[in-house]
């Protein structure tokens, strides 16, 4: 009996390991695993930390190649700037080599919008320590930059939706911005489905009109399919 040959797809397949990084935590979920783990980030975590941290936390998983959801502007897979909520030392940085493997580095929020595409022109909008943006149209991923664009009084859409303008404000106030926020960005941008996600969708007790609130486990299903060489801008 001979053995069975390996056709293309076994040899060449990918296990995904998906790292979601946040201003609060470091989120990780592998190829085969149910459970996805974390570790703490903050304001003095640099590119260096996170790695180290990460093979640390990971290290009875079995991976091949990596998703980086970043908290900042990415081009192709390289930090264009620092990010506002964590240390510096990620423009530049070699993730590949310092990981051994294969890395795809994007933007957090546009790998949630990926993770969460049912079709058309879809905006995501992450709540989170500051906010996130994306869009996906016909299948075609645009990272986008919205949180630092001016919004009333001299401040940002950020420092109202984000986590500041919810301690700040309340979380009554805080909301009633939220949905303003959403409205003028999904009429702007002429959205047919919204997706809030973010570790402050939840805190939400009303919904803007056609909008849904993400599943943060989706940042992982986005990580996969940036593997699955998805058309992306």
């Amino acid at each position: 009996m001979t053995a069975r040959k390996k056709n293309a797809g076994e040899k060449d397949a990918k296990k995904i390991l998906v790292i979601d990084v946040g201003g609060t935590n470091v989120k990780m979920l592998a190829t085969g695993q149910r459970a996805e783990r974390k570790i703490p980030s903050g304001p003095g975590m640099t590119a260096a930390q996170m790695v180290r941290d990460v093979k640390e936390a990971t290290k009875d998983w079995e991976y091949n190649a990596i998703s980086i959801g970043f908290p900042g502007v990415v081009v192709h897979d390289r930090a264009v700037h620092e990010p506002h909520n964590l240390a510096s030392g990620w423009v530049g940085f070699d993730f590949s080599k310092a990981f051994g493997h294969p890395v795809k580095l994007i933007n957090d929020a546009a790998m949630q919008a990926l993770g969460d595409y049912k079709g058309g022109r879809m905006l995501f909008l992450g709540l989170g320590t500051g906010l996130g943006s994306a869009m996906m149209v016909d299948g075609v991923l645009e990272p986008m930059e919205l949180a630092h664009l001016p919004y009333k009084k001299g401040k940002t859409y950020e420092d109202y939706v984000g986590i500041s303008g919810l301690q700040r404000l309340g979380r009554k106030k805080w909301q009633k911005h939220v949905i303003d926020v959403v409205n003028r960005l999904r009429e702007a941008l002429e959205a047919e489905d919204v997706v809030l996600g973010g570790g402050n969708a939840q805190k939400l007790t009303e919904l803007p009109p056609g909008a849904r609130v993400a599943d943060n486990a989706n940042a992982m299903v986005g990580g996969v399919r940036l593997w699955e060489e998805a058309k992306s801008k």
